[in-house]
């Protein structure tokens, strides 16, 4: 029996820090050393929640017996109308989250000190809970998400399968343009979401245009059945930059595919979200989480 990585899940956290690296050339028995020693209390103690997350490659190349047939890079999504989801893959990825900043800091600090001679920090992004979950558009973020005796259902390999009780992740950084945003009337702010502004209740019939949000990104299997993932996305930035780092977590990443393809109008009805109208991502990658009881055996 494999144990989950339990921080994929951890709640009440409100300061968020995600690193993803490169790796050097450099023998893969380091590298693997190196991401060994991430769980030491150097870096996973003090009050902090980590999740360790590998590159398609990475991983293969780590425990290819343990790696999912489905695991794979991600890849550039572009739509018919030039709206575009870029690549941009790395081989490691880290998530840092707290109860403070600070502490959070500290601990992707150390992290980041602890791979620098095996790996490149080649991109990273602290992020936050604003206000009571709500993203800076001012909707409330992942009502729909899974509660949690369901959540592990969602975001894990099923036992039995390669690389179970691990799960793949998505990450994307999405920038936001908030002043065309705010220009509209609420109503058509609700409109663009599918759902009511102050209480988050889906609209209902006509009042639910196809392009909202919501109609775009829950999908469904051949049979109709709904394909859920586990979201933990929040918001970053400044004030010249801002928007939402989008995590999620997945037993399948063939889920992520159909959704961004729901998105961008790549799908067979053709439709986009209406929400890219008012943010873009600028990144996009997928890793696989392997469950603690597989990270515990590359050390």
């Amino acid at each position: 029996m494999t144990t989950p990585q339990h921080s994929i899940f951890a709640q009440g956290t409100v300061a968020h820090h995600f690193l993803e690296f490169d790796l050097r050339r450099v023998e893969p028995s380091r590298a693997v050393a190196a991401v060994a020693q991430l769980r030491s209390p150097a870096v996973s103690a003090g009050g902090v929640n980590l999740v360790i997350a590998f590159g398609a490659t990475f991983w293969r190349e780590t425990a290819p017996d343990h790696a999912p047939a489905s695991l794979r890079p991600f890849s550039a999504v572009v739509g018919p109308d030039g709206r575009s989801a870029p690549a941009t893959q790395h081989d490691l990825w880290l998530w840092v989250s707290g109860s403070a900043p600070d502490v959070v800091f500290e601990h992707a600090r150390a992290a980041a000190k602890l791979l620098g001679d095996v790996a490149v920090l080649s991109a990273e992004q602290p992020g936050f809970v604003h206000r009571d979950s709500r993203d800076l558009t001012g909707f409330i973020d992942g009502t729909a998400n899974p509660q949690m005796l369901e959540a592990p259902q969602v975001a894990l390999v099923p036992p039995g399968q390669p690389g179970e009780n691990g799960s793949h992740v998505i990450a994307m950084r999405w920038v936001h343009n908030l002043d065309a945003f705010e220009a509209l009337p609420v109503a058509d702010q609700e409109r663009v979401f599918g759902r009511t502004k102050v209480d988050s209740q889906e609209l209902e019939g006509d009042a639910k245009p196809p392009t909202a949000h919501i109609a775009r990104v829950e999908v469904h299997d051949d049979a109709g059945e709904e394909l859920p993932i586990y979201r933990r996305s929040v918001p970053y930035g400044t004030v010249a930059e801002h928007g939402l780092y989008f995590v999620a977590f997945s037993a399948d990443p063939a889920r992520y595919d159909l959704m961004l393809a729901r998105m961008f109008g790549t799908s067979t009805d053709g439709v986009h979200d209406r929400l890219t109208d008012f943010t873009r991502p600028v990144s996009g990658s997928y890793y696989f989480a392997p469950s603690l009881t597989r990270l515990a055996e590359l050390a």
